[in-house]
């Protein structure tokens, strides 16, 4: 049997820009649900560069982008909002009293009164590598993304790819866990600093680079992993023992079902009124990446903006009768979570 959530609003996407939506909400008393198909906050930020320094957030001249994502969700907490992580919006339908109801692929119902839309580039998946088996061993010794960095100390991890996710988790888990870097070619997608770092520590024992293979198969049973096999290109192939599998291929994005609610899209993004982010569909806003108006800046804090002016749009909608005495958060406070 579904389960069914009930809310003021359902917000898409958990990258930084719905985050502080939550918090703005929350100011004004309305509860939010938020859904997203990672599993886990954080959008981009946390999945494809969580230890880059981010330069342009006001008031914090350098944070990596997965620290900024925990101070999102540090400041959203007082307003005990809910997260359903793993789960795509499959479907949106509008309920007679003029509220909403979403359900998701796992058969979650989430009724809300406004939604909003802060899905960035679309809904996430991983990109996976086309190994036997391999959905068998997700969620248990295979992972997309990290979580938390301390349940891999100790671990034999055996990451593969070539990218900025791929090579900041290798310097970062190297600290704590037994890592080897599976690649096909010498030269890594990374920022050349954080290459550099990683040919250093390969120099020192401090991890192996295992190049140039790519992955092949895994070894192990009841989803725990016993064994990575790779190859070359010449057909030769290691087993590399290991705990754990971090396949870092990058993410698909797609707008997957959104595009079918009927809401007004330009160059695959949704068009929106930019003094309230509502979209062409009643009750309906879109804040962050995904939303476009004359003169958008793709900027994390311009969704920040868009987040507080959407939620101050949606409790006019929602209590058009009650005026809003507008207080800054110095004066106000927030509630002790």
């Amino acid at each position: 049997m579904s389960q069914t959530v009930d809310t003021d609003i359902a917000v898409i996407g958990a990258g930084p820009a719905g985050l502080f939506f939550v918090f703005e909400a929350g100011m004004l008393k309305l509860r939010c649900t938020v859904i997203d198909s990672l599993e886990a906050a954080g959008g981009q930020c946390a999945a494809l560069y969580p230890e880059k320094p981010i330069y342009d957030i006001p008031g914090l001249p350098r944070i990596a982008a997965q620290g900024l994502v925990d101070n999102l969700l540090e400041q959203a907490q007082p307003f005990a909002p809910r997260y359903l992580f793993d789960q795509q919006v499959t479907a949106l339908a509008r309920e007679p009293g003029g509220g909403f109801v979403l359900t998701t692929a796992k058969g979650m119902r989430v009724t809300c009164r406004a939604v909003v839309i802060a899905a960035g580039a679309g809904a996430f998946g991983p990109n996976r590598p086309p190994i036997p088996e391999l959905a068998a061993y997700e969620g248990k010794s295979v992972f997309y993304l990290v979580k938390r960095r301390e349940d891999f100390r100790g671990k034999r991890v055996v990451i593969a790819g070539g990218g900025d996710s791929a090579v900041d988790w290798a310097l970062s888990l190297s600290e704590i866990a037994q890592v080897m870097v599976v690649h096909r070619r010498p030269k890594f997608r990374a920022a050349p600093e954080s290459a550099a770092k990683l040919e250093r520590l390969a120099k020192d024992g401090a991890l192996e680079l295992v190049i140039p293979y790519q992955p092949e198969a895994i070894e192990g049973r009841d989803g725990r992993l016993e064994a990575v096999i790779v190859k070359d290109l010449d057909g030769r192939t290691r087993r590399l023992a290991a705990d754990v599998f971090l396949p870092f291929f990058g993410l698909a994005a797609t707008l997957g079902p959104i595009a079918q609610w009927g809401i007004g899209f330009e160059r695959n993004l949704i068009k929106v009124d930019p003094a309230t982010l509502a979209t062409d569909q009643p009750g309906i806003y879109a804040i962050g990446d995904i939303a476009t108006y004359p003169g958008k800046l793709k900027l994390i804090l311009n969704g920040f903006a868009e987040g507080a002016m959407a939620a101050h749009a949606i409790y006019g909608r929602l209590f058009p009768d009650t005026p809003l005495h507008f207080e800054y958060s110095t004066t106000k406070g927030v509630p002790k979570s």
